[in-house]
């Protein structure tokens, strides 16, 4: 069977949740039997979000390949069995970027190079390139219609449709239905209008997603059908939801899996949902709660640790508690003699990647106080970076111990760059990033926790352990229970004197999903509601 293809586009505003949904759909139509791709295509001209400020576009989601991704690359690994690739998103950069590489080598044999067709070729060249062992490609164009950037992707999508027909393109919009309080009604109007924009760039959507915070009546989703049309049928409520694990379920009652099988001349399998039911019930329905104090440097935008917010929350779900993400400024009183008065509640403390130096003295505190009080601990690249920082200086004595990254002149230097990174100065793509491979050691919590020999995880990052460092630390009480054998890199340390105390330089938050918690955050959260339950004793 030809693969089918869904396009998703989003009007009226940014932020939508145009990701979100697009992994639903993938969720709920993999659930019906079928083989699905999920692909984004990002309308901004940096080659890749991986020198982009986390407050510009949320965390930078990793790839098992290596690729610095857009963040809605983790909602589709999330909701569905798919691993993504560097080939699952696109930039405008990176299709520009590939369109003059090819320009300067010649081949294009002295034609004038155009958006289209060349840019066009381009974006549809990328998504088919993905089709291959999948029924499904539900590909999503981000920015909103009426960008001038987002245009070529649209009219490569188009051109899609005339290829190959309504039997085998499919065009889902995301809009927004606000409610106004002072008029007390739903407006349609908005969606109207994005509907007309999408239309006079040549695309009528087949199906509207309408973003509100309740559901549509029949009424308004009739008067939306009859000026975008539509099918009434195909006017789906995107309610706001407690929890996004509950938005398949919504779309499922709503009836879009069906409707896409039909308009796509797919057959209707059935669905079997029951796990997915059940997972959300325990999340909606916790028998107790857990307080994790979350300390870094973005936390004005939440967006910026996302697969970290969700790993905590997949954490909880076995034991059925609700876990509380409390976002703490590393800067300003973390910094101080005030560390001890902000983290005196915390069940559980965790520091996440980042980058420079700015807040690492309030990390650093907040893991003496984890240390020193036996409030368990997880460090996540720069968070292992610090508390090896940390332990050096307040366990081990060596005063003013510090990383190469913040202070390059320091005595000693906990932390150097990559040996493969010396003399690299480019931001962009240059770090140790992808999956490697880690061997455990056996008498270790790590090894208890993953009950395997080897494990393999996702990295980001541009630092590496001294082994200089490792007797004088090791002489004191670290445990290194995690190496990369073929350079013999540090992957994970842990305290022998404390009851979870564990700092991994790869990312783990990358490789959770909500039927499957990662097993660090499971046991973290454990460890953190056993730390509660004692503290009330």
């Amino acid at each position: 069977m030809p693969s089918k293809y869904i396009f998703i586009t989003g009007g009226v505003v940014s932020s939508l949740g145009k990701g979100v949904a697009a992994a639903s759909i993938g969720m709920l139509l993999e659930n019906r039997g079928y083989r699905v791709a999920l692909q984004k295509f990002d309308p901004y001209l940096n080659v890749d979000p991986g020198t982009l400020s986390p407050y510009q576009h949320g965390e930078v989601f990793v790839t098992d390949d290596g690729a610095e991704t857009d963040l809605d690359l983790g909602h589709y690994e999330r909701f569905t069995s798919l691993i993504t690739s560097k080939e699952n998103n696109w930039t405008a950069g990176r299709i520009y970027n590939a369109i003059i590489n090819k320009e300067r080598k010649g081949d294009f044999l002295g034609k004038t190079i155009q958006v289209i067709p060349h840019v066009t070729d381009e974006i549809k060249n990328a998504i088919y390139s993905i089709s291959d062992s999948f029924d499904i490609v539900i590909v999503e164009i981000g920015g909103t219609v009426g960008d001038i950037e987002s245009l070529p992707f649209l009219e490569a999508i188009r051109q899609i449709r005339q290829e190959l027909g309504k039997e085998n393109t499919l065009f889902i919009h995301l809009t927004l239905v606000p409610f106004i309080p002072a008029a007390g009604e739903l407006k349609t109007k908005p969606t109207q209008h994005s509907v007309k924009e999408l239309r006079e760039i040549g695309i009528q959507p087949d199906i509207i997603l309408c973003r509100t915070d309740r559901f549509l009546s029949k009424e308004i989703k009739s008067k939306i059908a009859l000026f975008t049309n539509v099918p009434e049928e195909a006017v789906i409520t995107a309610k706001d939801v407690n929890t996004v694990y509950e938005i398949p379920l919504v779309f499922s009652q709503e009836g879009i899996d069906s409707i896409i099988l039909k308009l796509l001349n797919l057959d209707d399998k059935g669905n079997d949902l029951n796990k997915w039911v059940e997972m959300v019930e325990k999340i909606k329905n916790p028998v107790d709660e857990v307080d994790i104090y979350l300390i870094g440097k973005y936390t004005g935008l939440t967006d910026s640790y996302k697969s970290l917010n969700e790993a905590l929350i997949h954490g909880g779900i076995p034991f059925r508690l609700k876990v509380n993400i409390i976002w703490t400024s590393s800067e300003g009183g973390m910094e101080t003699e005030e560390t001890e008065e902000i983290l005196k509640d915390a069940d559980g403390i965790l520091i996440p990647g980042g980058f420079g130096k700015r807040g690492i003295e309030g990390m650093i505190n907040a893991i003496r106080f984890a240390r020193e009080t036996k409030t368990p601990f997880f460090g996540i690249c720069l968070g292992m970076q610090c508390a090896s920082i940390e332990f050096a200086r307040n366990v081990c004595n060596l005063k003013n111990a510090n990383s190469e990254e913040f202070d390059p002149d320091t005595e000693y230097k906990i932390f150097l760059k990559l040996r493969e990174l010396k003399g690299i100065e480019d931001m962009g793509g240059t770090m140790r990033l992808g999956k490697y491979r880690c061997v455990l050691e056996k008498n270790s919590l790590a090894y208890k926790i993953y009950q395997k020999d080897e494990i393999w995880e996702r990295h980001r990052h541009r630092y590496e352990f001294n082994p200089e460092m490792e007797k004088i630390m090791a002489s004191n009480g670290l445990k290194i229970t995690g190496r990369y054998p073929e350079k013999n890199l540090v992957e994970i340390i842990e305290l022998s004197n404390h009851p979870w105390f564990i700092g991994c330089q790869f990312h783990p938050e990358f490789k959770s999903k909500p039927l499957d918690p990662h097993p660090l955050f499971k046991s973290f959260i454990k460890a953190c509601y056993d730390h509660r339950i004692n503290k009330k004793k």
